[in-house]
């Protein structure tokens, strides 16, 4: 297996792609579970269909008709999950960036001393390697 390339895939991972792309299709399609798993039935015959054909050739065509359909067949609002990438969740929580605990007010910081104790030192000693690699800021540049 380590012989094959990550990035070309092969004739049974773009099967498996297609194969979920069309269940996660039909599920936007059917709300109701009972009348979803019929159809993912149908589907899986198919799909079966597919995988037990012995010709490359017609394994090709069968793939690009199935993605020719699931394109034609796409539902207008489908659905996402929602800290997915198009989700009504996605990218909602905002981690802040480090440089607002230098704003806690000291008895903020009075709460958590070890941790503010270490993360000063480790701010001394990337300043440090910042000057050794950059050399020392300009005076003049220091303004806000």
């Amino acid at each position: 297996m380590s012989n094959i390339p990550l990035g070309i895939p092969t004739q049974v991972q773009k099967i498996c792609s297609l194969y979920k792309r069309t269940l996660r299709n039909l599920e936007s399609f059917y709300d109701r579970r009972h009348v979803y798993r019929y159809q993912a039935v149908l589907c899986r015959e198919k799909f079966d269909k597919i995988l037990n054909e012995k010709d490359a050739r017609k394994v090709a065509e069968m793939v690009k008709q199935g993605e020719e359909e699931l394109f034609l067949t796409q539902h207008p609002i489908p659905k996402k999950f929602a800290k997915s990438p198009g989700g009504v969740a996605y990218e909602r929580v905002v981690t802040p960036p480090d440089w607002v605990l230098d704003y806690w007010h000291p008895l903020e910081k009075a709460q958590y001393p070890e941790y503010f104790k270490k993360r000063e030192q480790r701010k001394k000693e990337f300043i440090a390697m910042w000057e050794k690699e950059y050399g020392k800021p300009d005076p003049k540049d220091t303004h806000h």
